[in-house]
């Protein structure tokens, strides 16, 4: 068959990007063409995808994606695509892999003004497309949250609803020479055994919370704040928080990174993933950090909190977040004598849960889905 993945931007190492090239891979494994639509596309293009940028210009990122989507419609009939897969919401969608929470719930507290706008009117109506009772799309999930939610706001069918486990590559897991690379790590990063090296990753910095972050290693007493470094790595503007460390005068202790290749080595050389999210749908860098034997500290906000309580191996700050909160756990978890049993904890859990098999269970479905109807 021949297969449309449709992504309204793609760059190399955001979260959403990476799940759909691995299902797409994974659906190309077992003899499919893979096809990917998108305004944008960043990056090399994997062996056998066939990309087509679709490109149109309106005033607002809203306008875009509705002219986006009905280009769109004539690609893919001109194209001869069988089965479309949507990771952006969108109308006539055969699935949708649903990476976002619940906009309409999101929403539901802002004021009736906001939700009079064009803008509201249209992710609404491209959300109700995909989730409606009118619709046929089957939906890939990645949290339990995200079905109480849209079977509550749009009466979903479960027989339409699809619940993934996580798919995080197995490269994350500590490698038998995993102490052999944390030395030599170090040792590049000029970094003292009593050093602490703080990692904050994802592309989205303001939503991960970096801000509080900064806040946090600032609130630190002056014998660990010297000591403690924070490597920021993603895409995002970094002039907000380069501003704001300097302001905090932690200039000297931070660094931000776009995203990379190596990431597991970071992981290796770390001593604590710090990612206090102000929201976030699930948070795959929590569950590579444990099974890499990295502690966490991270906010309940993150959808996969739950791993890094169910593992032991972390810390959660719960939700309503407090800043005073996350500074005392901040201090506390950057020493704490439990530390290695953290790290233990983390390993053991990502050797006996299945947190790996997501692509290929989605391309499962998409395949059996699809050759049914």
């Amino acid at each position: 068959m021949k297969l449309a993945f449709v992504l309204f931007k793609y760059f190399p190492y955001g979260g959403l990007q990476r799940d759909m090239c691995r299902i797409a891979l994974a659906c190309q494994s077992r003899g499919h063409q893979i096809h990917l639509y998108c305004l944008t596309w960043e990056g090399d293009i994997p062996d056998g995808f066939s990309v087509h940028r679709i490109a149109v210009k309106r005033l607002t990122n809203y306008a875009k994606y509705q002219a986006f989507y009905q280009a769109l419609q004539r690609r893919l009939v001109d194209e001869g695509i069988d089965c479309v897969i949507g990771f952006n919401r969108m109308p006539g969608l055969d699935f949708y892999y649903a990476a976002d929470s619940c906009f309409k719930e999101k929403q539901s507290h802002r004021s009736k003004l906001i939700q009079l706008s064009p803008r509201y009117r249209h992710f609404l109506d491209f959300e109700k497309a995909v989730f409606g009772v009118d619709s046929k799309t089957h939906a890939l999930l990645i949290s339990p949250t995200q079905q109480k939610e849209f079977q509550y706001h749009y009466g979903t069918s479960s027989e339409r609803l699809h619940l993934l486990p996580p798919g995080i590559a197995r490269d994350r897991m500590a490698p038998a020479n995993a102490s052999e690379m944390r030395e030599a790590f170090r040792k590049e990063f000029g970094l003292a055994e009593d050093d602490r090296l703080l990692l904050a990753i994802g592309s989205g910095f303001k939503t991960k919370g970096l801000d509080r972050t900064l806040q946090a290693i600032k609130a630190l007493p002056e014998q660990q704040r010297v000591r403690t470094r924070l490597i920021a790595m993603g895409t995002d503007n970094p002039a907000p928080f380069i501003k704001m460390a300097k302001q905090l005068g932690l200039e000297q202790q931070f660094e931000i990174m776009s995203g990379r290749d190596d990431v597991p080595r970071f992981l290796q050389g770390g001593d604590l993933l710090i990612h206090p999210a102000y929201t976030e749908n699930t948070g795959t860098v929590l569950l590579e950090a444990l099974v890499a034997g990295l502690p966490v500290l991270t906010t309940a906000s993150c959808g996969y909190a739950f791993h890094v309580e169910q593992s032991g191996g972390g810390r959660v700050v719960p939700s309503p977040f407090e800043q005073v909160r996350l500074n005392r756990d901040l201090t506390e978890v950057l020493d704490a004598p439990q530390r290695e049993q953290w790290r233990k904890c983390g390993i053991q859990y990502g050797q006996t849960e299945d947190l790996y098999s997501m692509p290929e269970l989605a391309a499962s479905i998409i395949l059996k889905q699809a050759y049914g109807k």
